[in-house]
């Protein structure tokens, strides 16, 4: 009886351990296919996106995905504000990229200061300091990015220095980056190019376009901007989208390298609409 009870007992355990092996096994193989799955996809997703560095304020690596995304969030602020102060979308949006480095620059991080808009006299706010053309600057700090917007469009219709960009047409983004270079805005000399490369690379001007309810066109399609190229006669070429510097070599028959010494280039970034010299 006793020898009958004992191998009942070896029985029900090997029968036990049998049943709360398998369940694991199962999750294990599970989990390590849905992970493996996962950062192939990740890799994948991240080998199309392209990096570039924006430098305004703060020096900022972003990809093409990070400033799509960036516009998507602001665009019905810029419309909004277009509306209502008269500053076209497409100016609004590309600032903003440039300035904050599409959200990723330490003034929008720190303070939500979008444009890297100083302080100045009249400023009652709080403020931060970080280094520009001066050590230690004072920079406006506010509470969300929407404030900075909407202060960014205070600044520039409550300062007489930007009067004459209010005279200017709308729908016309290239007039209003030079103008903002020429009223002081930046100091940087390739301001405008910067700005109209983003406009022009994100189709910026679309939501222009929804605001005055004109169609919009992609610069791609836009065939007038393909004969808009300064003629060799004068020494210049200007950089149209697609351009590179080994193709604008090969097409004036130049060396890069020349290109780059004769235009003061440290590295092959050029930007639409940048004057290049060729002879």
């Amino acid at each position: 009886m006793f020898k009958k009870n004992l191998l009942l007992f070896v029985v029900l355990l090997l029968v036990s351990c049998h049943a709360s092996k398998s369940p694991i096994a199962t999750t294990k193989k599970a989990v390590s296919k849905n992970t493996s799955y996962s950062q192939k996809n990740k890799r994948t997703h991240t080998s199309k996106s392209r990096s570039e560095v924006i430098e305004s304020t703060s020096r900022t690596v972003v990809t093409n995905d990070i400033v799509s995304s960036y516009v998507l969030q602001y665009k019905d602020i810029a419309m909004s504000n277009m509306k209502t102060y008269g500053i076209p979308a497409s100016i609004i949006l590309a600032q903003g990229i440039l300035e904050s480095g599409a959200g990723r620059g330490n003034l929008a991080v720190n303070a939500n200061n979008h444009f890297g808009i100083k302080c100045h006299a009249d400023w009652v706010g709080d403020s931060v300091r970080h280094d520009d053309d001066s050590s230690q600057e004072c920079f406006r700090k506010y509470n969300k990015a929407s404030e900075s917007y909407r202060d960014h469009a205070l600044f520039l219709t409550g300062k007489g220095r930007y009067a004459s960009l209010f005279t200017l047409d709308k729908d016309d983004y290239e007039a209003w980056a030079k103008g903002l270079r020429k009223a002081g805005y930046a100091t940087d000399p390739r301001y405008p190019d910067k700005l109209i490369s983003y406009i022009e690379r994100y189709n910026l001007a679309e939501y222009d376009a929804i605001v005055l309810g004109t169609k919009f066109v992609p610069i791609e399609n836009q065939n007038s901007r393909s004969v808009n190229v300064s003629s060799r006669n004068d020494g210049y070429y200007e950089v149209q989208k697609g351009d590179t510097l080994y193709s604008i070599s090969k097409k004036y028959n130049v060396l890069v390298e020349d290109l780059k010494q004769k235009n003061k280039l440290s590295d092959n970034t050029l930007s639409i609409g940048q004057r290049l010299k060729i002879n």
